[in-house]
């Protein structure tokens, strides 16, 4: 059994669930001055003691292996393990290493709490993460500082990154590419965003029956993993229109693999299955 696209809660508060937000770190539109704005504010630590302990709160319940977030917490071990192998392939590392990704800039594209981003900065990376919702950000500065971590976290768009014309060794888009209001425009920017030689991840779910009933009716209805109406069935995409678009960006897909959830032990796996959750791998 697979459900759904768990890492959808790392970047929507309920304003975004309720449509006010459309798009994670994608498609996002400010203009100079805000953007000159949220920067100021990203490197602003002054915020008052009511604001710090909010953003604690928050941050804990991220980091909460029994809290809201449980299905993150589940599904992250199996992704960070097919991340590593893929990363340590790509850049010729050994897998065997404490810090295999050292000397490597990594984006985390909709990092929302920093799940995905402090594993790979405790592997050596230098991690870049980005999210749409400011509060997320803030809660993974906060749970980052505890653990003495030093991860460049910006409430900030890829498109803006791509503007700035920054580039990273590997691009991470994990439960995004469902939400965007422009694939093809999407992909292409995290083409840019990639050095010569880089490497991209994609997690996502297929548009298929089996996505319906286990990721939508199952995972939002019957579960309640998900709030209801946090996706948009209509929006899955089916691998072959995701390597059609990595193509037209100049990205080669390397490697395509399921993940599905193992009811009886109670975690995921990876599959041979597309037909719900999978992963793909790129290079530039």
């Amino acid at each position: 059994m697979s459900f759904i696209s768990t890492h959808t809660y790392c970047y929507l508060d309920r304003s975004a669930r309720s449509g006010k937000i459309k798009n994670f770190g994608h498609n996002i539109k400010m203009d100079t001055n805000k953007q000159h704005s949220s920067r100021q504010n990203q490197t602003n630590h002054n915020i008052t003691e009511e604001e710090a302990l909010s953003f604690s709160r928050l941050s804990d319940s991220w980091w909460d292996p029994d809290g809201p977030f449980r299905p993150l917490h589940k599904i992250n071990p199996t992704r960070i393990s097919y991340i590593r192998t893929k990363l340590c392939n790509h850049f010729q590392r050994d897998e065997k290493s404490l810090t295999p990704f050292e000397n490597l800039n990594i984006l985390d594209i909709g990092c929302g709490g920093g799940l995905i981003s402090e594993p790979l900065t405790k592997m050596g990376a230098s991690v870049t993460g980005i999210d749409a919702v400011k509060k997320n950000i803030d809660a993974a500065r906060v749970h980052a500082k505890k653990n003495n971590l030093t991860i460049d976290y910006r409430y900030e768009s890829a498109e803006s990154l791509a503007e700035q014309q920054c580039i990273f060794d590997v691009v991470l888009a994990l439960e995004v590419v469902e939400h965007v209001a422009d694939l093809e425009s999407f992909i292409k920017t995290c083409s840019d965003l990639l050095k010569p030689g880089g490497a991209i991840i994609f997690s996502t779910l297929n548009r298929t029956p089996a996505s319906f009933v286990l990721g939508i009716i199952a995972a939002e209805y019957i579960l309640r993993w998900l709030p209801k109406g946090t996706h948009d069935w209509r929006k899955f995409i089916r691998p072959s229109e995701l390597v059609t678009h990595m193509r037209m960006a100049g990205i080669a897909t390397a490697d395509m693999q399921g993940i599905s959830y193992d009811v009886i032990n109670a975690k995921w796996r990876e599959s041979d299955s597309l037909a719900v959750n999978y992963l793909v791998y790129g290079k530039v």
